[in-house]
């Protein structure tokens, strides 16, 4: 897969599927591979472009400046680069800050906006977990544990109920040949600490679907909801037995909720154009 030269990165990026672009943008300290669960499914409706975010995977180099901002601004260009002067956006987690921040400045862009796991900013206590994460990362602690440590905010306890599950998921991450680096880590964080769009979300014109895992503790329903009140004609949706990692551990019934709200605006357009 490719990379492209945009905005002082060498921005990778793969596409998946055939059709009308969805892009994916992924969350803290994830990159395209993030998004594997729910691919297949999808590219087979749509086609879906997935960026490294700056500071991740194969996008370098990996201590680049680093924005909520300059990581919409890298989607921006790269969707340009690809000829689609709109877009269908999905955004996980720090993804959604993306997402939101994209919509928000350039509301023409965005055909449909799908918001998960996320919020108009990042609470005081998530600022000091990322942080603490930040610190026992840079600290040395075995990378084995490190990730455990954070799994336990990201999935429900079912999840850990399978001891194979667990143990894949940490093979998996801790072996991935493209990791972030604590540099890059800890500028995402601390971009994460300074971002807030709430005044900006008025400006958001697309139709907007918030997703929420139901036992989410990094950015709980009653917390997301607070996008769905600001954001005219959104739609809520709360996805059971699903923690803040909804697309990992929910990927079926996630990728159906996507698929409802996108196909929606198929058979609108479609019962449109035979007025």
């Amino acid at each position: 897969m490719p990379n492209i030269q945009v905005n002082h990165v060498s921005l990778y990026y793969e596409i998946h599927g055939a059709g009308e672009p969805l892009m994916l943008v992924a969350g803290l300290g994830s990159d395209s591979q993030s998004w594997q669960p729910i691919i297949e499914e999808l590219s087979q409706h749509f086609l879906l472009i997935t960026p490294d975010n700056r500071g991740t995977g194969r996008t370098v180099p990996q201590d680049a400046e680093t924005s909520i901002q300059q990581i919409a601004d890298d989607c921006m260009a790269l969707a340009s680069y690809l000829g689609f002067s709109s877009f269908n956006l999905l955004g996980h987690s720090m993804g959604g800050f993306v997402a939101l921040d994209l919509a928000a400045r350039y509301p023409d862009t965005v055909d449909r906006l799908i918001l998960a796991s996320t919020s108009t900013s990042n609470s005081k206590c998530n600022d000091v977990l990322f942080a603490n994460w930040v610190s026992t990362l840079e600290s040395g602690m075995d990378t084995i544990e490190w990730f455990r440590s954070i799994f336990y905010w990201l999935f429900t306890e079912h999840f850990f109920e399978n001891e194979n599950a667990v143990d894949a998921a940490l093979h998996y991450a801790v072996d991935y040949p493209h990791p972030q680096s604590a540099v890059a880590f800890r500028k995402q964080v601390e971009v994460i600490a300074g971002f807030d769009c709430f005044e900006q979300l008025s400006e958001i014109t697309a139709k907007t679907l918030v997703i929420s895992g139901q036992e989410d503790i990094l950015f709980p329903p009653d917390v997301s909801v607070s996008l769905v009140q600001a954001i005219p004609g959104a739609a809520f949706s709360v996805i059971a037995h699903a923690a803040h990692s909804i697309h990992m551990e929910q990927p079926q019934v996630f990728t159906e909720c996507v698929l409802d709200f996108l196909l929606s605006k198929k058979m609108a357009d479609r019962k449109g154009g035979h007025q």
